[in-house]
């Protein structure tokens, strides 16, 4: 089994020493940075984004677009594999959360509000993603 399928777990303890408090508010505890505050919600560079806790591969930049919500936004992510959707019922409303397959982190929620090709909108909080930047020419993203 590759490195990037492999389950990672770790204890809140070790999460706690790895994360900034931030970070560890939202994908451990399923929270969410403000909008508009992220340091990806604007962004134009190109590149691959990563899952913060684990490194996996969630989302390529030629997938990103500016939905207005404050929050980076992408209409699908690197492959089916990478992301768990799962109903969330939380704050009185339905809505669907986005995880990271490998580690269970929160990313953010996916609405049926995007753009073609999906039509879906995975609004994903910054602190949750790492961006690597492609080198520079790739011309990707």
């Amino acid at each position: 089994m590759s490195e990037e399928k492999t389950r990672v777990e770790k204890s809140q303890a070790e999460w706690q020493k790895q994360l900034t408090p931030e970070e560890y508010q939202v994908t451990r505890e399923a929270g969410t940075e403000r909008p508009f505050t992220g340091r990806y919600w604007d962004t134009k560079t190109t590149g691959l984004y990563r899952c913060i806790c684990c490194k996996t591969p969630l989302f390529r930049s030629d997938t990103k677009y500016d939905s207005g919500s404050g929050w980076p936004s992408f209409w699908e992510p690197i492959d089916g594999e990478a992301v768990v959707e799962r109903s969330d019922h939380s704050l009185g409303m339905m809505r669907v959360e986005v995880l990271c397959r490998r580690c269970d982190a929160h990313l953010g929620h996916v609405f049926p509000d995007g753009p073609a090709p999906t039509g879906n909108r995975y609004c994903m909080n910054s602190v949750s993603l790492e961006l690597e930047p492609d080198s520079e020419g790739s011309g990707k993203g």
